[in-house]
């Protein structure tokens, strides 16, 4: 197909890309019930113990047995690494994106079996399934195109201004060494695939841990870098508990640097778990968003509306980047909240493995549970629910783990402002001036992405005011989320980010390496 899929054209797909996920959801289905080993030093491992996996959108439905490392598989992981390290290091640049596009292939070619998988473990709608699995390739591919633009951070200084001696000036990078890759339940194959890639490219050597409720997906993943030939150890995938192995892994002595994404006070703890020690260690850690979105009086309500509902309800509002925030000025507030309702009302929600659906259930029974609190603190706390705020148990909806949309208009001073919730609900406050917006935007501890809807000088206004690493202006494809790897470079600001870069763009592979000079008189 001509089509090239990304979180902006997602919407609007061919036929054959329908066809072709029902026949692989239909084959992953008859591959359910099995079980799942760990991955370690180029071979698959069976652990002591193993976990059953659900369905989010059927408990009843098992998707297998999946193994739960121990504190002794994890160190197997990384000592398996950090031997493989020397060799894999020296391993010719060109051979490393040699292998590393194979993965790249091998993701696409197994596009829509992968995605099949993620829509039954996640409960991601087939196009966000397609959509990540797709964003996962393009990470391998992304990283071994900067690898080699930069040349492998390979550059030649000025000579010495020496009499009588030749002194040759070089800055090299070279990698750390062993690099674990934590990943989060809500993009479990593409929060996994990109920082393996970039660790991968630069030299390091991996070891995976997934989220404990999407093991599948990080298993699959492994199953590429498998078979696109990589030597033993390069590689290491490790599924279970972060209370049963999450400090074996973090606080190995041959760690020598982690990418995270998940909670600012896991990011946090980790943060500074890497900066102590013998040596401070780098931290790549990605923490999550209270993304707001700003609609002015001079907003397109028709762009804004898409947008709003793209970001705050898509995959269950189960992503850092989704809309929690919405400021509007209070002439257009009516009417935009009635376009919402309709907007919203037409939704579907159920099955995400069926064509005309939406919205699939929330991921974790703990999201399930944690969206009833927060409706009731919403209610509790003097907000004006204007649609949703009920957990939907109706009919076959009960077997899973659904929840409604929910808009929410909240007095500024409610806690829940201040919380990512990673649910389907957005919080609403009616504004009389941008500058009010603005202040309200950016009072926040954590800056990932924002929006504006508005006229082009209100947008400017917006890009030189707001606190957020990942800007969107007059966006209907989503009003704060739909980053993709050459497109639009993903981090954030303040409590979202440890380092002030953003993933897929010109700074991301430079943190997997340090910088050696070098001189040479003759």
């Amino acid at each position: 197909m001509s089509f090239k899929l990304t979180y902006s054209t997602m919407f609007d797909p061919p036929p054959e890309l329908h066809d072709r996920f029902d026949a692989a959801m239909q084959a992953m289905r008859g591959r359910l019930g099995g079980t799942h080993a760990l991955f370690i030093d180029g071979t698959d491992r069976s652990a002591a113990k193993t976990r059953p996996k659900h369905s989010p959108t059927d408990r009843n439905l098992l998707l297998g047995h999946f193994a739960a490392a121990s504190a002794a598989e994890t160190d197997a992981a990384m000592r398996t690494a950090a031997n493989a390290f020397p060799l894999w290091r020296a391993t010719p640049p060109a051979e490393r994106v040699r292998l590393l596009r194979r993965v790249a292939a091998l993701i696409e070619e197994r596009v829509y079996e992968i995605s099949a998988a993620l829509t039954l473990e996640v409960g991601k709608n087939r196009m966000e399934a397609l959509g990540e699995t797709q964003e996962t390739a393009d990470f391998f591919t992304a990283y071994c195109d900067e690898w080699e633009r930069n040349q492998g951070f390979d550059h030649r200084l000025p000579d010495d201004p020496l009499k009588g001696f030749a002194s040759h000036n070089r800055s090299v990078m070279k990698p750390y060494g062993v690099w674990a890759v934590i990943t989060p339940f809500n993009f479990p194959l593409a929060l996994a695939g990109g920082p393996v890639a970039a660790a991968l490219v630069t030299g390091n050597t991996v070891v995976l841990k997934s989220a404990s409720d999407t093991p599948w997906s990080g298993r699959l993943l492994a199953d590429c870098i498998r078979d696109a030939g990589l030597p033993p150890g390069v590689f290491n995938y490790l599924s279970g508990s972060a209370r049963e192995i999450g400090d074996a892994l973090t606080e190995h002595p041959q760690l020598a640097g982690v990418t995270f994404t998940g909670s600012v006070d896991v990011g946090m703890r980790l943060t500074r778990v890497m900066a102590t020690g013998r040596y401070p260690r780098p931290c790549i850690a990605e923490m999550g968003g209270k993304n707001a979105c700003i609609v002015t009086a001079k907003a397109d309500l028709d762009r804004a509306v898409t947008g709003i509902v793209r970001s705050a309800y898509g995959m269950g509002g189960q992503k850092c980047s989704a809309l929690s925030r919405l400021y509007v000025h209070e002439s257009v507030a009516p009417e935009l909240v009635k376009r919402l309702r309709e907007k919203v009302a037409g939704l579907v929600i159920g099955d995400p493995a069926r064509k005309e659906t939406y919205l699939g259930p929330v991921t974790s029974a703990k999201g399930f549970d944690d969206y009833a609190r927060y409706a009731r603190q919403l209610r509790e706390g003097g907000s004006n629910v204007l649609f949703g705020g009920e957990q939907l148990t109706a009919g076959v909806l009960g077997a899973g783990q659904f929840v409604a949309p929910t808009l929410a208009e909240s007095p500024l001073d409610h806690a829940l402002w201040h919380e990512e919730m990673f649910n389907p609900i957005l919080m609403m406050h009616r504004v009389s001036s941008n500058d009010e917006a603005m202040q309200l935007a950016n009072a926040s501890t954590l800056g990932l992405t924002a929006g504006i809807y508005g006229s082009a000088d209100e947008v400017q206004w917006f890009f030189d005011r707001i606190e957020a690493g990942v800007l969107y202006a007059n966006r209907p494809q989503g009003a704060t989320t739909g980053a993709w790897p050459g497109y639009q470079p993903f981090g954030g600001w303040k409590g979202s980010g440890s380092t002030g870069k953003a993933i897929a763009s010109f700074y991301y592979l430079a943190q997997y390496l340090r910088e050696q000079s070098q001189t040479l008189v003759e």
